[in-house]
């Protein structure tokens, strides 16, 4: 749909989404600050053009950064479009074949679905107009987003990877900071599949690092995908048309033609790790330093026209709440049939930054089917990374807060309802008790034999909160209480659930290092604020 970055650059021009800054804004800092000032706006105001960034490239943020940019960015008038084809889709690929009547009908599917597989483009790719073998990464204007950052980091990459034992592509989002002009850390956690290509190889790892091109690579990139499915398979699908993919020149790896930047390079798996970090990241707290391979650039090829892309994530809201809200409307159908059919709605809140919260709403037909739901969620890909997970019956609108702290307060017995777990978490977590490893809670707010009547929430759940935050927004104690409350540590069950969502900086018996909150120079907030006046 869109013949690369600027393209879709001019396309949200058009449709008045994007605002150009000619001032000079620096990739130190004030790029973030005013992207993260124009990101709360109502609605996610608008994306940001930099023109001036003393580099030969300008930086496009906050892309994504709106209910309109992310239907724009999948190429669909409504993100409602997507759901019933991804219905007929799994369905016909996971429904029963009774005979070959039905298998034959498949045969129109299977043509489609080799319609939408990558393919080599042909001719010059646009993404090696300029190739550099003595790579520059200064040359680029890579940001550094918030005041105790470790670095410049590249916040918006198309990690590609290929696995040395089955061939199969892997695309992620793993964030990459700067060391040199020729060398980046790589951020892929334990459980990410770039990790898992770099363990299965026996020398070195190539991978090609891309930025920009069609938006819908970066939404692909992100998305909950089985592991073993092309991300630029579903981009195909989603655009209705194949992936172009080039040859990289020092990498065995094929890229998107299109893109903006290709910044090739090896990870080697014997080199030692180096400390990472710290990042302020989604969580809107500092993810702090860790231990993270080493990425090595052989060679940056870019086009004429190229726009360096990024994103900054903070304190929600901010760009990634609305990639979070496609993701759940394109994902309930695959999530529904192959894991949990009594599901009827997915609600991941902003407030819980991706995972920390999930309300689900299902078909209920017995008693216990609440925790059977979460159990099953819990063993599912990226949920298993959730820690507060809500289940009402299916009358319920989930997105209707006063709706779901009322079915709260009616249908919770605290003795019965509540069911505690451990398992994985979001290594980034920083109130789990070990790294990657914590509590859980589910709460049963389906209809029982017993209801409730004049409840208020605080008779069936109290919160506790640092002192400086007990006049805070709703909004915001919500989102604390999911970054700093582990549910089986800081939970207590009396009459009441209590669940504790104080710091536990210097808190006794917790030994983790406890992360800042992630904020920029009052000076500077007041200064980018002053640049984005209308």
């Amino acid at each position: 749909m869109y013949n690369g970055l600027k393209d879709y650059v001019r396309f949200l021009e058009e449709k008045g989404e994007l605002r150009r800054i000619k001032e000079f804004v620096d990739p130190v800092l004030e790029i973030a600050c005013a992207t993260d000032i124009e990101s709360k706006k109502a609605g996610g105001g608008k994306a940001l053009l930099f023109e001036n960034t003393g580099t030969a490239f300008p930086v496009i943020t906050n892309l994504m950064g709106s209910e309109a940019r992310i239907r724009y960015a999948l190429g669909v008038s409504s993100l409602e479009e997507i759901g019933p084809r991804i219905d007929a889709l799994v369905g016909s690929v996971l429904g029963e074949k009774k005979g070959l009547r039905d298998k034959l009908r498949m045969l129109p599917l299977l043509n489609q679905a080799a319609s939408w597989m990558p393919r080599p483009h042909k001719g010059h790719a646009p993404c090696q107009d300029v190739v550099q073998y003595a790579a520059q990464l200064s040359a680029i204007p890579i940001l550094k987003c918030w005041p105790q950052d470790g670095g410049r980091f590249i916040t918006l990459p198309l990690v590609n990877t290929v696995s040395p034992v089955t061939g199969v592509r892997n695309v992620g989002m793993y964030r990459m900071q700067v060391l040199d002009d020729v060398t980046t850390g790589m951020h892929w956690h334990m459980h990410k599949t770039g990790a898992k290509h770099l363990s299965e190889c026996t020398h070195r790892l190539p991978v090609a690092v891309c930025l920009g091109g069609d938006p819908v690579y970066s939404y692909a990139a992100t998305a909950p995908l089985p592991e073993g499915i092309d991300e630029y398979l579903l981009a195909g699908f989603l655009r209705g048309k194949p992936v172009e993919l080039v040859k990289c020149f020092t990498q065995d790896l094929m890229v998107p033609a299109d893109c903006d930047f290709v910044i090739e390079g090896y990870v080697q798996k014997s080199e030692e790790k180096f400390m990472e970090g710290p990042f302020g990241d989604h969580t809107g707290f500092y993810s702090l330093e860790d231990l993270y391979p080493k990425f090595h650039v052989t060679c940056i090829s870019h086009r004429f026209d190229a726009i360096y892309p990024a994103t900054v994530v903070g304190i929600p809201p901010m760009e990634d709440k609305y990639i979070q809200e496609a993701t759940e409307k394109i994902f309930l159908s695959p999530i529904r049939l192959a894991i949990a059919p009594e599901i009827e709605d997915l609600f991941l809140p902003e407030e819980g930054v991706g995972h920390n919260f999930a309300v689900v709403k299902i078909h209920k037909q017995y008693e216990g089917q609440a925790f059977k739901v979460a159990n099953a969620l819990w063993g599912a890909g990226q949920m298993m990374f959730n820690k507060f997970l809500l289940v009402t019956d299916e009358e319920i609108d989930i997105r209707d807060r006063d709706a779901v702290l009322g079915t709260i307060c009616r249908n919770v017995d605290v003795q019965r309802d509540l069911l505690f777990s451990r398992g994985p978490l979001d290594v980034l977590d920083h109130t789990a008790p070990e790294p990657g490893l914590g509590g859980k809670l589910c709460i049963d707010a389906t209809r029982k034999e017993k209801v409730f009547s004049d409840r208020k929430l605080d008779q069936v759940i109290h919160v506790l909160y640092d002192e400086k935050e007990k006049d805070a927004s709703r909004y915001r104690k919500l989102w604390l209480l999911g970054a700093n409350c582990d549910p089986v540590r800081d939970g207590r069950v009396r009459d009441h659930l209590i669940l504790d969502a104080m710091s536990k900086k210097g808190a006794p018996g917790f030994r983790r290092r406890w992360p800042d909150i992630v904020a920029h120079d009052p000076e500077m907030v007041a200064s980018m604020s002053e640049l984005l006046k209308d």
